[in-house]
């Protein structure tokens, strides 16, 4: 964990440290900004809260400081005698560099640029930085899509909204996610990676991408860790208010989108030397994206579709989240703080679905790879009501001391997060009719279907109960974090660091089935009495009327208690689990001039204990009990060479870990269904961890008046890469079953290069000087080999890996006005590995999305803005194997967002 105190940098070890904090005009904290005590070279780093220490002169006198920070012009300070025993408080000037204070509102998208990349400037390793008032000038709700713009990182959506990261094309799981450098648990059951649209990003100071690894941070992140910060009440100087209010419309919504948050701040006591700061954030969204699904499976005649659901969606999504922080800083060297967060996202969804059984029926004579007729089909009608809630909450305590010229830092943390569905509740027609029916994918995005010309799923008469089925699952994880770190200089340009933590995590997750096909569960109405007036549609297919979510939800009450629990299906797919991680670390850091080395060894001890029930053919329920527990070192060499203050060569050797998602390595196995399709995903208790030795290198070139070029090139070395490979076979006497097994492969590697250009054109000229540039290229290449040959293959490549990924922007700033138009894009990427037909891979199509911002400072403080989000309108689109075989065609339009913003 990164200590709260910047710490001298290049300094001799001896003599009086002088202590201080640099804010702007508006009394804001300026983080990242380097400080140089003339005569000596002594340098320093402020941190979030622009504080920073340095070593002065032993001799008495004035001391003058230089003060570098991109984007205002360099400043000297001059520190009287009298002064250096205690605290100083610097002002920077205004970035235009006159005379005077401008006051800067928090509006500026180049002032917002210059606290993250001053930050990347100095920081020791690689690192991307993300500013929170840079998120507020995108369209990025939750934390996973303000991440989506920085250099290297993709994200993973549902229904439309981004939900998982993979950085440098590496999977979700990947990438440790922290807040205050405490890491939280995932709250799905089926992944270490952290549901990131569970946070919302107006509630965070800072984004920090890591992408090498430091021996104080924990291993477990290959790609590289996430660290979000929240805000502290010692951000700013004295009383702080910022908020932002506004409503969107969505293509596909109801039009009753809300988002708002607010957060107000204080420091307070005689000196100052307490803070109190809380935050809230609010939002709400109703949208109907429209969604297709066509399930390909082998058949005598080849691949052919076998199922075809029309999925109509009503989502109800909600997000409330929190901070607060009380800290206490009664001198430069002594810092203590309490800090809380809290965060809910309910996602209320109802579904009315269509369903076409292909395989039900016979297959005719005369079929393609795109086209074919089944006589004898099956027609299904049903309403499903899912509400899912994910919480997330975290309390930290901690505190630094500055003992002589070394520092104490202790922390203690606890987390908890938790999966659960109040409902997830379905009901299911079919129709007596057996038609024959034929499908056309010549527009493979948006086929043609008979049933739409025939119109046999009107006719509502058919249709008869098949069945009421119901699910809870709850799933909870809590981890207890301790933390110690010491920092001891010694001699002159050395500092040795070392310290430990140890994390134990509980697991225990629980799901009931039950489904009820009796004569006597069915409603007292027809089909046709729970339906509404309101059209069902999905694109230009018509499905007839929607159900009737009231009269749905009646039935689901009066006839949930009375269903017959599923068995083994509520006892398999439970499981407990407890991991205890203990990590110790050394390191030295060297600084003399340009040159920063740290050599340092990190270890890790694992020890994990899973149970599941174990149920047999006849019935008998036993437990199932798995065990792992292995240590693993983790050694680091790391340099950043500044060859000038502005030009920057970084490298990295470093190692690290990820261990396997939990279900993956309980011993348990849990069954899904979709329609007449059967998923089973086994447990591997034998599963090993996948650990990778990691190369990092790059050249930063840092632009005045603000800007940067970059190159930063990887490559990582795996072993027991973790595949999940899926075969067809037969679970518990139902063959055509997918059967879904996790295993290691021995070796793989990943690497690529990342490009990034940001700059402020403001030699330009005139009007023109406003403009400004942010772009990044990201290229991977990944592959894993096994020792046996799945489908013909030994060697897959990665999941989760787009070969390509862009961002580019660009910004025109000028006086009152701010505009942005944004673009994202990844290629396609694997999801899915099959093990027994290539041409059953399962993919996700590259999207790109268009976004528009833009604001216009109304008084001091105050901002109205406007945002177009996913403009394009591009869709979520997964196939198996090749284009033309869509499995999945989504549609959630696009988005208008407008409000009022508020710094004071």
């Amino acid at each position: 964990m990164a200590s709260d105190v910047a710490t001298p940098a290049g300094v001799p070890a001896s003599g009086p440290i002088l202590s201080g904090r640099i804010y702007d005009a508006t009394g804001v904290a300026l983080p990242g900004a380097r400080v140089v005590v003339e005569g000596t070279g002594a340098q320093a780093t402020t941190n979030l809260q622009g504080e920073f220490s340095i070593v002065t002169p032993e001799e008495a006198g004035d001391v003058t400081l230089l003060v570098d920070y991109l984007g205002r012009p360099p400043v000297t300070r001059i520190v009287p005698a009298a002064e250096r025993g205690r605290p100083v408080s610097l002002t920077l000037p205004a970035a235009s560099g006159e005379d005077g204070d401008i006051v800067v509102t928090g509006a500026s998208l180049l002032d917002n640029t210059a606290r993250a990349l001053n930050q990347q400037r100095t920081a020791d390793n690689t690192v991307t930085i993300i500013s929170s008032d840079a998120i507020g000038r995108f369209p990025d709700p939750n934390i996973a899509e303000a991440l989506q713009r920085a250099p290297g990182v993709g994200i993973e959506r549902d229904q439309g909204e981004g939900r998982y990261i993979n950085v440098r094309g590496a999977p979700s799981e990947w990438s440790a996610i922290s807040v205050d450098g405490i890491q939280i648990p995932s709250v799905d059951p089926t992944t270490r990676a952290v549901d990131l649209d569970t946070l919302p990003s107006d509630i965070v100071a800072n984004l920090e991408v890591t992408k090498s690894l430091l021996p104080y941070q924990d291993a477990d992140s290959i790609a590289g860790a996430v660290n979000i910060t929240t805000r502290s009440p010692f951000d700013r100087k004295g009383f702080a208010l910022t908020g932002m209010a506004g409503a969107s419309y969505n293509q596909y919504g109801k039009g009753s989108d809300y988002r708002g948050s607010a957060a107000v701040s204080d420091t307070f006591g005689p000196d100052r030397q307490f803070g109190l700061l809380f935050s809230g954030s609010y939002s709400r969204t109703h949208r109907r994206p429209d969604n297709v699904e066509n399930t390909w499976s082998q058949t005598p005649a080849g691949l052919r579709v076998t199922e075809t659901l029309f999925k109509d969606y009503d989502t109800k999504r909600q997000r409330i989240a929190g901070t607060g922080a009380f800290e206490w800083r009664p001198s430069d060297q002594t810092h203590a703080w309490v800090r809380g967060t809290y965060a809910r996202f309910e996602d209320d969804e109802f579904r009315d679905r269509i369903g076409i059984l292909w395989s039900e029926g016979t297959l005719q004579a005369g079929s393609t790879d795109r086209a074919a007729t089944w006589r004898n089909t099956r027609i299904e009608k049903q309403v499903r009501h899912r509400k899912q809630v994910n919480e997330i909450w975290s309390a930290t305590a901690g505190i630094e001391q500055r003992l002589g010229e070394g520092t104490i830092r202790a922390d203690v943390a606890y987390s908890e997060s938790s999966q659960t569905y109040p409902r997830r509740d379905e009901l299911l027609f079919r129709s007596t009719l057996r038609p024959t029916l034929s499908y056309d994918f010549a527009d493979v995005d948006l086929p043609s279907y008979s049933l739409f010309t025939t119109k046999e799923h009107l006719q509502l008469g058919t249709y008869g109960f098949r069945e009421n089925a119901y699910r809870s699952n709850t799933t909870k994880n809590d981890e207890l974090t301790l933390a110690i770190r010491s920092d001891v200089p010694l001699g002159d340009f050395v500092t040795l660091s070392s310290g430990g933590k140890y994390r134990e995590r509980h697991i225990n997750a629980d799901e009931e089935r039950f489904r009820d096909r009796r004569t006597s569960a069915a409603p007292t109405q027809s089909l046709a009495g729970l339906l509404s007036d309101e059209d069902s549609r999905n694109f230009g297919y018509e499905l007839g009327k929607r159900f009737d979510t009231g009269l749905a939800d009646a039935y689901f009450d009066a006839t949930k208690a009375a269903s017959e629990r599923r068995l083994p299906q509520s006892l398999t797919a439970d499981y407990v689990a407890e991991e205890k991680i203990l990590g110790l670390f050394g390191m030295a850091k060297y600084v003399k001039d340009g040159t920063t080395l740290i050599a340092g060894l990190r270890v890790e001890t694992t020890d994990f204990e899973s149970s599941a029930p174990s149920v047999s053919r006849t019935g008998a329920v036993t437990t199932a009990r798995g065990h792992n527990g292995y240590a693993e070192f983790f050694p680091n060499l790391t340099l950043r060479q500044a060859f000038t203050p502005n030009l920057i060569l970084r490298g990295a050797l470093s190692r690290a870990i990820n261990r396997p998602n939990f279900p993956q390595i309980a011993p348990r196995v849990l069954e899904t269904s979709e329609g007449n399709t059967v998923r089973v995903e086994f447990g591997n208790p034998d599963l090993k961890p996948t650990l990778s030795n990691n190369v990092d290198a790059g050249l930063e070139y840092y632009i005045r008046p603000l800007g940067v070029i970059s190159v930063n090139g990887f490559y990582k070395d795996l072993t027991d890469y973790r595949y999940t490979l899926n075969t067809v076979g037969v679970y518990n006497g139902v063959g055509g079953a997918t059967l879904s097994r996790p295993i290691n492969a021995r070796k793989g590697e990943l690497y690529g290069v990342e490009l990034n250009w940001q700059q402020q054109l403001s030699f330009l000229p005139g009007v023109l000087g406003g403009l400004g540039v942010f772009a990044n290229y990201t290229y991977t290449k990944g592959n894993a080999t096994f020792d046996a040959a799945y489908g013909g293959r030994s060697r897959f490549v990665l999941p989760g890996q787009s070969t390509h990924m862009w961002n580019a922007s660009v910004f025109y700033e000028r006086g009152p006005v701010n505009l942005r138009v944004a673009y994202t894009k990844r290629s396609d990427y694997l999801d899915e590995i099959n093990a027994d037909n290539p041409a059953l891979d399962l993919y996700w199509e590259g999207r790109g999305q268009l976004d528009v911002t833009g604001s216009v400072q109304l008084a001091k403080g105050i901002n109205l803005f406007a945002e177009g989000k996913n403009l394009t309108n591009t869709p979520g689109v997964r196939y198996f194997g090749e284009r033309f075989r869509t499995y999945e065609y989504e549609k959630f339009g696009y988005t208008l967002f407008g409000g009022l913003r508020v710094k004071l």
